[in-house]
């Protein structure tokens, strides 16, 4: 059987691990004297080592190996953790990163890890001493067992650890184990049900051997994560998988006393095979708003009962779609605890790192775009923001600065904000380098948020004296500014001097499927996300004024500027007497979208828009409409 299918797995299972060990390490870090963290710290290694070793990884082995060892040494000794030992295992724990991610890929030749094993290897012996194998184990070779001749031998059962990762490779590392004592045959179930989803790590095989039953039972055990082996005997009976009713009904297959642990009702799912799905869901809405206008056209009741149904079975499957991709955020935000403590060491500061809301779900497609401008505006905060612990003292504050990384929901969006307790911007000196770069007009006396986000998002824009390894180039801002407006999403800012500055990211739940508001220009037909329509007026009955140059109603006490929709696209022709007003809302701005008339409100699939050169920055995709016509789709983040 090829290891090679379970190197996805492999890949995911080790990543969830180490993981773990970073939080693990802050752990402990922050409470050197406890040693609580040590044990979870050994488990997650040990378990990769093991996998490591059923996919015949040899160098991740080895890693792994000489960290369990020092860590075992630490759990016995129960010693508090110094910081040099702290730094090793820090420096371990990202040479395991490295090395699962190379082998993983076949680049395995490439890792250089003599270095990390060698001071983890002194590391161990200055606590334990000289007297200590070290010698990592083997990784699996992959042979494949030999069909004995005829159906003789003893009878070998073997059950895996329900909890056990990579079932199907450690049950082939066991056959391989034991095809070194003699020729194995008579594997039951075969081979090829490894690969099964409902392998629940029990199996049998016949051995042709002279050896011991001991020693056959030492070498499956070597295996790992075995959980019982007998050798000769009766064949159990194959039986239904191990549930905790088959074992109340005493059809259960395991040793005697065995707890029967209830089957797993999680699996893992390759997310291109979501995707897939809703491409295929996208299709299927396309093709809904398609039979309810011929429905609409034809006014058939067989023709509408159809239609309401059959968008009532494509609803609740687009939904049930939706909710699977759906991913809690702090599988982006669990990398920036560590980041922000290398950062602040690196810089000579002291900061605690807090993160609420780790529980908000986003698409995961929108999740997998969230990292890069997440870690931007943290380098940041650490860089620019947190002042060093002497300066916060001058300024009466306790030394050890805060960055809050949150995330909250909201109506049908997410918003996700990175705060600091800093310095705060210093408005004056951004307006002062905007006005002798052109950036803002020579005559302003102070920047509004909005202003201030605008000039610090221009690229190549830093506030920074000097280029360092952490900021300078004017470049974090800018990209963090992009992506998030690429995603339909939008950024805010809020700062004041000497109190900190906090950044607010608003992103959509999804962007495959959205419910849009479908507006009239002229002869074309323009989509906004309805995440950020606050209401609509009509042009027309609100007083209009003039505010900085540029037209605005006031609506309850508030000024919003208006955009003109058929103005700004060029469209020619008269506009109609009475036209809609399509108020705005991202967090605190509003803006009001005039255009001919309102179509309606549907359900589209956003599809990519590459817009061509000199297009306004003002559209964030495309759609097919029910009736086989494109759309695009305006971008609120634009507009406001």
């Amino acid at each position: 059987m090829d290891l090679s299918q379970y190197a996805e797995l492999f890949l995911a299972e080790s990543r969830e691990h180490l993981s773990v060990c970073n939080q693990l390490l802050l752990d402990w870090e922050r409470a050197p004297a406890n040693p609580a963290p040590v044990a979870g710290l050994f488990r997650a290694v040990h378990t990769v080592k093991g996998m490591a070793a059923t996919m015949g990884y040899a160098r991740v082995t080895d890693v792994a190996h000489r960290t369990e060892n020092l860590l075992d040494l630490l759990r016995r000794g129960a010693r508090p953790a110094t910081d040099e030992l702290l730094q090793l295992l820090f420096r371990a724990r990202d040479a395991l990163e490295n090395a699962v991610e190379l082998s993983v890929v076949g680049r395995e030749d490439e890792l250089d890890v003599a270095e990390v094993v060698a001071d983890l290897e002194s590391a161990a012996t200055l606590l334990a001493g000289p007297a200590r194998s070290t010698a990592a184990p083997t990784a699996a070779a992959a042979v494949e067992p030999r069909a004995a001749p005829g159906g003789g031998g003893r009878l070998v059962q073997v059950t895996l650890r329900a909890e056990a990762p990579l079932k199907g490779g450690r049950a082939l590392l066991a056959l391989k184990r034991a095809q070194a004592l003699g020729a194995v045959q008579g594997v039951t179930p075969p081979q090829a049900a490894f690969e099964s989803d409902d392998f629940d790590g029990r199996f049998s095989f016949r051995l042709e051997s002279s050896a011991a039953p001991a020693e056959i039972e030492r070498a499956v055990r070597g295996a790992g994560d075995v959980e019982h082996v007998s050798v000769g005997g009766e064949e159990r009976r194959a039986a239904a998988p191990r549930t905790a009713a088959a074992g109340a009904a005493g059809g259960g297959v395991g040793a005697p006393g065995e707890a029967v642990p209830e089957k797993s009702r999680h699996i893992r799912v390759d997310l291109r095979r979501l995707d897939e799905l809703m491409d295929l869901i996208g299709e299927l809405v396309t093709a809904r708003g398609r039979l309810n206008e011929l429905a609409a056209e034809r006014r058939d009741p067989a023709i509408d009962d159809v239609a309401i149904q059959i968008s009532r079975l494509s609803g609740d499957l687009q939904a049930g779609i939706i909710q699977a991709r759906m991913t809690p955020v702090w599988q982006v935000f669990d990398r920036f605890p560590r980041l922000v403590r290398d950062l602040a060491r690196e810089l000579d500061k002291q900061v605690a790192f807090r993160v609420e809301g780790k529980e908000i779900e986003l698409d995961r497609a929108i999740l997998d775009e969230l990292g890069d401008p997440l870690l931007h505006l943290i380098r940041n905060a650490v860089d620019h923001g947190i002042e060093t612990p002497a300066e916060r003292r001058r300024r009466g504050k306790p030394p050890e600065g805060e960055i809050v990384l949150a995330a909250v929901r909201e109506r049908a969006s997410v918003a996700i904000s990175v705060s600091d307790n800093g310095r705060g911007i210093d408005r004056a000196r951004i307006l002062e380098r905007a006005k002798r770069e052109g950036l803002v007009d020579p005559h302003a006396e102070a920047l509004s948020d909005d202003q201030l986000l605008r000039v610090l998002a221009r690229p190549g824009f830093s506030t920074a004296d000097a280029v360092t390894s952490v900021s300078g180039r004017g470049v974090g801002i800018d990209v963090a500014v992009t992506r998030i407006r690429a995603l339909g999403g939008s950024i805010d800012i809020r700062t004041e001097a000497g109190k900190g500055t906090s950044f607010v990211l608003r992103l959509p739940v999804t962007l495959a499927i959205v419910r849009a508001l479908i507006a009239g220009v002229g002869r074309e037909r323009y989509a906004l996300p309805l995440t950020y329509v606050a209401e609509t007026v009509e042009f027309g009955v609100q007083p209009t004024t003039i505010v900085e140059g540029r037209e605005a109603i006031v609506l309850r006490d508030r000024v919003i500027p208006l955009v003109h929709l058929r103005r700004m696209l060029g469209v020619s022709g008269e506009a109609p007497a009475r036209c809609p007003i399509i108020v705005l809302e991202m967090g605190e701005r509003r803006s009001g979208i005039v255009v001919d008339g309102m179509l309606g409100q549907q359900e589209i699939v956003v599809k990519g828009f590459d817009p061509p050169r000199g297009t306004l920055p003002v559209f964030s995709g495309a759609t097919i409409m029910g009736d086989g016509i494109p759309a695009l789709i305006l971008d609120a983040g634009g507009l406001v």
